[in-house]
């Protein structure tokens, strides 16, 4: 399988477009577009039932000590986890386009419903749902795509994996809420191909002047 966007490059930069944030010189950070990228995939084995497409973040710090602290960088050797920005399932097998904004055109504040989305498919909730739990203007359950806003003082620029699954099975087991780990586990045994694109990502002002010289 190959998987490919018109949305940005493999292993380039992720346009702000894409993003949830984007860098602000007064507050670090402002809103952005978070509009979902075009994703295309071809040669998939001629006896899927279904795709499964995932993004995620490898690159998040496992400790929020230093994240978005003044005078503070989030270290390079830091161990990092994984965060989930869109999980959708459930892809017909005759479908082999994604359409750029189809899914995410926009920030909804405490997150777009869920998890019934376009052409049968159902969508997950990602993980700003753990992430703005606390916050009073912004906590709730957050389906679908909601693109990238990484620490405004981490040392690295984030990766960003999009990958799509071929399945062979139509559905996935799920009866409403799920999530990302979730559907890993489910697909297991499932999985007749797959194929990756990552795109690149910093609100650190230092870091992305840096990835331009």
């Amino acid at each position: 399988m190959k998987l490919t966007s018109k949305s940005f490059t493999d292993n380039g930069n992720i346009p702000e477009r894409y993003a949830f944030g984007k860098i602000d010189a007064q507050s670090h950070v402002a809103l952005a577009g978070n509009v979902n990228p075009h994703l295309a995939w071809s040669d998939a084995p001629a006896d899927a039932q279904s795709f499964v497409v995932i993004c995620h973040d490898p690159d998040v710090p496992s400790k929020p000590d230093d994240v978005n602290q003044e005078d503070r960088e989030v270290p390079s050797d830091l161990p990092r986890v994984d965060f989930y920005h869109w999980v959708l399932v459930d892809i017909p097998a005759g479908t082999h386009e994604i359409a750029e904004g189809s899914y995410s055109d926009g920030i909804t504040p405490r997150g777009k419903a869920g998890p019934l989305a376009l052409d049968g498919t159902r969508q997950g909730v990602n993980d700003y749902t753990h992430w703005f739990a606390a916050d009073r203007d912004m906590n709730g359950d957050y389906f679908g795509y909601d693109g990238p806003c990484p620490p405004w003082n981490d040392a690295i620029p984030h990766r960003y994996v999009f990958t799509v699954y071929a399945l062979d099975i139509a559905e996935l087991p799920f009866e409403g809420r799920f999530t990302g780990n979730d559907v890993i586990k489910a697909i297991q045994g499932h999985i007749l191909a797959q194929a990756s694109i990552t795109g690149t990502y910093t609100l650190n002002p230092r870091v992305a002047e840096a990835g331009k010289a």
